[in-house]
């Protein structure tokens, strides 16, 4: 029972996650973009189509073996994060880092989806130059923070006189950044009891160290 609100949050995110990609490809043309919100203010956020076929921020490894080496690395991410998370489990951990966790794998498990099956599924989704589908999917964005978007002043270091726009995203990558951020704000708290834990067991082996001197 104790599994089953991060269950149920996972299979939402995946939902959500899924739903909106899905949503995108059978209603938008690539490229295509839109205000959310068409109010002052908030004109901003925008849904703007568009595919992925790398790591975040449009990061890509080479060809013909780049894409199976970051889908596979993704899936053991995944495997390794569900194994973590039961080892916490056991040791009652705080519900808030597991929901954080939970926001972490889900994203992560988004996105493997994406990598492994739009490929096969989708058409025109497979990564140009791929020697099979399967592992070849690019992933689907679509939502942009459109604050600003311009050449960025010289006298920034490395990037100055360059093009700047913010990231294109998704839901998957909201929920791991989401997760990420909230563990490192409520580490304290998230981590309080395996911290007072060690304070015990070293409180312990200075008590049983100075009973032997004694």
């Amino acid at each position: 029972m104790k599994y089953l609100k991060y269950i149920g949050i996972a299979v939402l995110v995946l939902l959500l996650d899924q739903g909106s990609k899905m949503w995108v490809y059978n209603n938008m043309h690539l490229g295509e973009e839109f205000s959310l919100f068409d109010i002052s203010g908030l004109k901003w956020l925008k849904m703007h189509y568009t595919l992925n076929d790398g790591m975040a921020f449009g990061k890509k490894l080479p060809m013909p073996y780049g894409k199976f080496i970051l889908s596979f690395f993704r899936i053991g991410a995944v495997i390794a994060i569900l194994f973590y998370m039961r080892n916490l489990m056991r040791k009652n951990a705080h519900t808030g880092l597991m929901v954080c966790l939970t926001l972490i794998v889900t994203g992560a498990l988004g996105n493997v989806i994406d990598g492994t099956f739009y490929g096969v599924l989708l058409k025109y989704n497979v990564i140009p130059g791929s020697i099979t589908p399967w592992f070849h999917g690019q992933v689907i964005d679509m939502i942009f923070t459109d604050f600003w978007q311009g050449i960025l002043p010289n006298w920034i270091p490395i990037w100055g006189g360059e093009y700047f726009a913010f990231p294109i995203f998704n839901i998957a990558d909201s929920s791991i950044f989401v997760g990420v951020v909230l563990i490192l704000i409520f580490q304290k708290r998230f981590f309080a009891h395996e911290h007072s834990e060690d304070i015990e067991v070293q409180n312990t082996q200075e008590s049983v160290s100075n009973q032997k001197n004694i």
